[in-house]
């Protein structure tokens, strides 16, 4: 089973930029379909991007549409852009077999890399 390993996460201003990384412990993400997730304290984990295994499919949650992009070459990563303080989260990558929006169609989740941006 695959296991997503996430990294790039840390501390911004607000407008500035970040790109996470997701990569596979063990082996290549390159079968799966990956998700982006965030948490915030006090919330529930929600939907950020989507990518399917050809990276030809590709979802945004309305929230960072414009802002943040995925995309994948033998990684896959998330390009934030324009952050801001409410970006700030817990943020996971989440592999599974087809690209979904529903954090339930994902079978393999990494431990997750903290995104702070400062107002």
């Amino acid at each position: 089973q695959v296991q997503p390993v996430e990294s790039g996460g840390g501390l911004v201003q607000a407008g500035g930029s970040l790109r996470l990384s997701c990569a596979a412990s063990g082996r290549t993400l390159s079968s799966y379909a990956v998700g982006w997730f965030r948490q915030a304290p006090g919330k529930e984990r929600e939907f950020v991007a989507a990518i399917n295994r050809s990276g030809g499919t590709k979802f945004h949650a309305d929230s960072v549409k414009g802002r943040f992009t995925i995309f994948r070459d033998n990684a896959v990563y998330l390009q934030m852009s324009s952050l801001k303080p409410e970006d700030t989260a817990i943020y996971y990558c989440a592999a599974g077999a087809i690209v979904t929006r529903n954090r339930v169609g994902y079978d393999s989740w990494g431990q997750g890399t903290q995104v702070t941006v400062s107002s």
